[in-house]
């Protein structure tokens, strides 16, 4: 069954909406079971009702957002779209208002995929949150990007971001340069979050005061991390003694965010992971919260997100020993 509705919106708005050769309204199209056309500042909506609601409340929360002075690019609508799809409680004015947030000044955070939204909203309300999932999908960037957050709004006075050096086996010494140089290589990704989110003459300086650390997870041992917004990256590389450790490093007035990829494990042959670990022993807390991430939400290039997704499909495939 299919019916067919009329809006009206200004031709700016219109132009915006469409975007360059239509791509915005297609792609909104090919989201949902609609067919949009416009007949001068008309639009007009056919397909099954349920979606046509749908497209009508976007549209019309665009015409508001519109008027009201907003600027959207052809991308921030698209990813508005896709999110409004996978969940019809969500809304293009949450997007816009709500979920987007500029840490620093210097660069616009917002979510592209539901389970990116949810991790956000689940670091916003948990002291713990662990984000597990594949390459690309934003765990690390957008725990970056709420700990900036967290400190420029001055919820935490510092921001410690650590991850295992696990392909040197914690065992630098045989590198060349002093020891920031032995550990930059494994700690860079980190590096380039906080560079991408906040000014970097703004980072040296903080760098330089510790309000900002950067460090190998063996420099956690034997500390307390009390008003610091902490962040584990590639946690599937902890042993269960080191993640133990890192967990019992929280101090009051800390938020915590372990992230790691289980598909990614270079732990030698027969050690145990401990993100794997703690996933079985902590999932049953309220007081933690486990976010899951898949090839859907990888954003990256699309040939990543084929990728993996072929690989995937491969491990699934292989006989399990």
């Amino acid at each position: 069954m299919s019916s067919l509705r009329k809006l009206e919106l200004p031709t700016q708005g219109l132009n915006t909406l469409f975007g360059v050769q239509d791509q915005n309204i297609k792609y909104l199209e090919s989201l949902l079971d609609v067919n949009i056309g416009a007949r001068g500042n008309e639009l007009l909506i056919d397909g099954d009702p349920r979606d046509i609601a749908t497209v009508e409340k976007i549209l019309l929360e665009f015409g508001e957002l519109f008027a009201e002075g907003n600027s959207f690019t052809d991308k921030e609508l698209k990813d508005a779209f896709k999110q409004i799809a996978e969940d019809r409680a969500y809304s293009l004015k949450d997007h816009f208002q709500r979920n987007r947030f500029n840490p620093s000044g210097k660069k616009m955070v917002a979510p592209k995929t539901a389970n990116q939204r949810k991790y956000l909203d689940a670091m916003a309300a948990n002291d713990l949150v662990f984000g597990i999932g594949v390459a690309g999908t934003g765990k690390s960037f957008l725990a970056v990007a709420m700990a900036v957050d967290a400190l420029y709004k001055k919820q935490v006075s510092r921001i410690i971001l650590t991850r295992p050096a696990v392909e040197a086996g914690e065992r630098l010494g045989f590198l060349p340069g002093d020891l920031q140089d032995k550990v930059d290589p494994y700690l860079r990704p980190l590096y380039d979050a906080l560079f991408d989110l906040v000014d970097s003459e703004k980072v040296t300086k903080m760098l330089e005061k510790r309000i900002i650390e950067i460090a190998p997870l063996a420099f956690m041992r034997g500390r307390t991390l009390a008003d610091a917004f902490i962040i584990l990256d590639e946690a599937q590389n902890t042993t269960s003694e080191q993640m133990k450790m890192f967990l019992t490093r929280i101090g009051f007035g800390s938020k915590a965010v372990v992230t790691g990829d289980k598909t990614q494990i270079d732990l030698p042959r027969g050690q145990r992971s401990g993100l794997k670990e703690a996933e079985e022993v902590l999932s049953g807390i309220d007081a933690i919260e486990f976010c899951y991430f898949n090839e859907k939400d990888v954003v990256r290039h699309k040939l990543v997100q084929m990728i993996v997704q072929a690989y995937e499909s491969h491990s699934n495939e292989q006989p399990t020993e």
